[in-house]
């Protein structure tokens, strides 16, 4: 169960990126884990099944979601190869909690974990759904506030070049895989 939820992606790379600016850590940590809870308790309640009859609504999600990921990963990309494009990336997020909300809700491997996956795993099982929401909490609240002990690391502008070069590289590959594969 924790490996569906700490694994690399979007949401996860703009956590830590956020924890390790400290800018609006509390409110991005708070909406992904609210997501996730909703998403969950979704899963859990049968959704999984509604979406298995309608394999037409995964195909858009998977386009849709694709291309954000990708205009995701061509910002953290410009990040990467233009130092310029640092500060701008400093200042320019001013929306974390909406920055928070697509990478969450836009994205299709969160309605796969959550909604097929786990949903299926934990159909009607709510006190399994409860350990998957507090292993999700749990994980956000180590990886939002956590991050500030990397802040020695990131105290160098080639720290944060080498973060967004990795994270372009996970977003483009996640958002073509996805595009591709439907």
């Amino acid at each position: 169960m924790m490996t569906l939820i700490v694994a690399i992606g979007a949401q996860n790379a703009f956590v830590l990126r956020q924890g390790l600016r400290r800018h609006a850590v509390a409110r991005v940590v708070a909406v992904c884990a609210l997501s996730d809870a909703i998403l969950v308790a979704v899963g859990v309640a049968g959704f999984g099944a509604i979406v298995r009859a309608f394999p037409r609504a995964i195909t858009i999600a998977a386009v849709v979601g694709g291309t954000f990921l990708l205009g995701y990963g061509f910002l953290a990309a410009r990040r990467a190869f233009r130092p310029s494009a640092l500060d701008a990336g400093t200042r320019t997020s001013g929306r974390p909690v909406l920055t928070a909300l697509a990478l969450t809700w836009l994205n299709p491997h969160v309605y796969l974990d959550t909604l097929l996956l786990l949903g299926s795993i934990a159909a009607g099982r709510w006190l399994f759904g409860v350990g998957a929401v507090t292993a999700s909490v749990t994980w956000f609240v180590a990886l939002g506030f956590g991050a500030r002990l990397l802040s020695p690391l990131f105290a160098r502008p080639r720290a944060w070049r080498v973060l967004d070069g990795l994270i372009a590289a996970v977003m483009i590959t996640l958002g073509v895989t996805l595009i591709a594969g439907w």
